[in-house]
């Protein structure tokens, strides 16, 4: 413990150094860009916090309930708390991974002012070669494999608006627009997209438990699962999908002023996510039932208001803020 904690000082000391001679040299015109700084320049523990819960739950909060119809109510609880608290406890083993590797390279002299570090760099530092190229292979599969999946879900949320373009189209132009995303900078600048995101999933989070329960079972609803072993294997592997994230966390510490305060973050973050994604998923399961099965995005059961249509429209938009978290800058 002790050269780790050693090594967390020293990275606190370089950073405090670089940032007191930034305000030495940007002194005159701090109070032109304070909003700046306030909406772009974010590095504090409540920022790392606001992009690891915004960046844990998206349109899967939506197909959670149809998880619960796969799993049964119990199983789905158990399968939420189990995999957020090992994807938190991955989280702290990547911190610690993190700050043994960026020590080794300031006591070699490396500078990171204008480079940002990523997983498949931690690997090569502390395992060699071999292990960079396996987590850069991951890093491309989960990004390309999540970013159609983001792209798929934000042309689905918005049919439920306007079906005058079919949902493929819809995707194409979701796809074009979330393209410009690459022109942010770093981790630094999603201070008031994590805020907004966070805003919205827990809106719509909430909109779905509240409408479940005022809707009311329907009548002779039925709660059968599990059924079928094929159907708990997808279940469960949906809800490992909602807390394993973890392809950007590296980038989330390396934007932080102190990184050594990240080690605890990611669990406060998931026990929030859970005041989210537990009271949604179960009451649209106890709403729905078994309908769930050929229902997979929750809005489709939910009448049409305009608490829906907020629902939706902020979903489309936090969708946005997903891929901006993901992508930005992660292969370069």
């Amino acid at each position: 413990m002790l050269p780790q904690k050693q090594a967390e000082e020293a990275i606190v000391s370089n950073i405090s150094e670089a940032d007191h001679e930034g305000k030495e040299d940007k002194e005159e015109d701090e109070s032109f860009f304070s909003i700046k700084n306030a909406l772009w320049h974010g590095g504090s523990a409540w920022d790392a916090w606001f992009s690891c819960a915004s960046n844990q739950v998206a349109q899967v909060l939506l197909t959670l309930p149809y998880s619960f119809s796969q799993l049964g109510m119990l199983s789905g609880i158990i399968f939420q708390i189990f995999y957020g608290l090992v994807g938190s406890w991955t989280a702290y083993l990547i911190s610690v991974l993190y700050i043994e590797y960026r020590s080794r390279k300031e006591k070699e002299n490396v500078s990171f002012k204008n480079h940002v570090i990523q997983w498949f760099e931690v690997l090569d530092g502390l395992l060699g070669p071999y292990w960079k190229a396996v987590g850069l292979a991951f890093n491309c599969t989960f990004l390309l494999f999540g970013s159609v999946i983001q792209l798929i879900a934000c042309a689905s949320n918005i049919y439920y608006i306007n079906d005058k373009l079919d949902k493929r189209t819809w995707t194409y132009i979701f796809g074009a627009c979330c393209a410009t995303t690459v022109f942010i900078p770093s981790f630094h600048n999603y201070r008031i997209w994590s805020f907004l995101g966070l805003g919205m999933t827990t809106y719509t989070a909430w909109y779905l438990a509240i409408a479940a329960l005022i809707h009311g079972q329907d009548e002779g609803v039925v709660h059968s699962a599990p059924t079928k072993l094929v159907l708990y294997f997808t279940g469960a592997t949906n809800i490992l999908y909602t807390f394993g994230g973890h392809a950007v966390t590296v980038e989330i510490m390396h934007a932080m002023w102190k990184p050594q305060k990240f080690k605890y973050i990611y669990l406060i973050a998931t026990l929030y996510v859970f005041t989210l994604t537990l009271p949604s998923a179960s009451a649209v399961y106890w709403a729905f039932g078994d309908q769930l099965l050929n229902h997979s995005n929750a809005f489709s059961l939910l009448p049409k208001t305009r608490w829906r249509d907020a629902a939706v429209i902020l979903m489309l938009i936090h969708q946005v803020c997903k891929l901006i978290h993901s992508n930005a800058f992660k292969l370069f």
